[in-house]
């Protein structure tokens, strides 16, 4: 029987080794390949096509829900199981409409997680204690949102939708303080363009301005704090 292959995508190697050892000492499972970024998680998850990749939301550069959702607009054949210490429930919705399978905390116990890896590698979604085929995700994914935004949301973009790569890179550079105008000068684009990608940016996030959209991207950890200095 072939074995489930799976990459471990995690920048602390103390993290990195545990995992490895619990997932290798499985007969069905095996460790492919590691990486400690997401930058260079995405050419390893296409070259070496792993059956499930285990990824950290707070990666240094490229975060965990944007690996998450690259694999998902490459369409990559590969059950992405996204691993945090930030577990709430806005930040499982966030990783779920990016095309997670799972969303799990990093304190999990190891036979938990060896089942989990399981589980997405046969097609099934994981939520908590909860196993559920493509219709049942969806449901829950449907009921998650209504039950979590807020009234004063309109218009076209949905709450929770994946932010776009330019949003998540305008998002980094709120963080660091920077204005409006500064982010168009140093992205070379227009002012406008700017404004127009933080309205989306503050539905998507379901917050009202950009001082809680910071605080929102630093307290899921999708900048590290260390990165807001640069």
């Amino acid at each position: 029987m072939d074995k489930i292959g799976v990459i471990i995508v995690d920048d602390h190697p103390l993290f990195r080794e545990g995992v490895r050892n619990v997932i290798n000492g499985e007969p069905d499972l095996q460790v492919i390949g590691e990486s400690i970024s997401g930058e260079d998680a995405l050419p390893l998850l296409k070259e070496l096509r792993p059956d499930v990749a285990l990824v950290d939301v707070n990666l240094p550069g490229i975060n965990g829900i944007q690996v998450t959702r690259q694999v998902g607009t490459e369409r990559l054949p590969i059950a992405v199981v996204l691993l945090t210490a930030y577990d709430d429930v806005e930040q499982v919705l966030h990783g779920f409409r990016a095309g997670a399978s799972a969303y799990c905390s990093k304190d999990i116990q190891a036979g938990k997680l060896v089942d989990v890896i399981r589980q997405v590698a046969r097609g099934f979604f994981v939520v908590g204690d909860q196993v559920y085929d493509k219709n049942g995700i969806g449901e829950w994914l449907e009921k998650g949102v209504e039950s979590v935004r807020r009234p004063h949301l309109d218009g076209e973009v949905e709450a929770f939708s994946p932010l776009s790569p330019r949003e998540m890179e305008i998002l980094q550079y709120v963080t660091r303080g920077m204005s409006n105008k500064e982010i168009a000068g140093r992205l070379g684009i227009s002012h406008q363009t700017v404004k127009n990608h933080m309205t989306a940016i503050l539905h998507k996030l379901d917050v009202e301005d950009r001082t809680q959209a910071a605080v929102y991207a630093l307290r899921h950890g999708w900048v590290r704090l260390q990165d807001t200095r640069k």
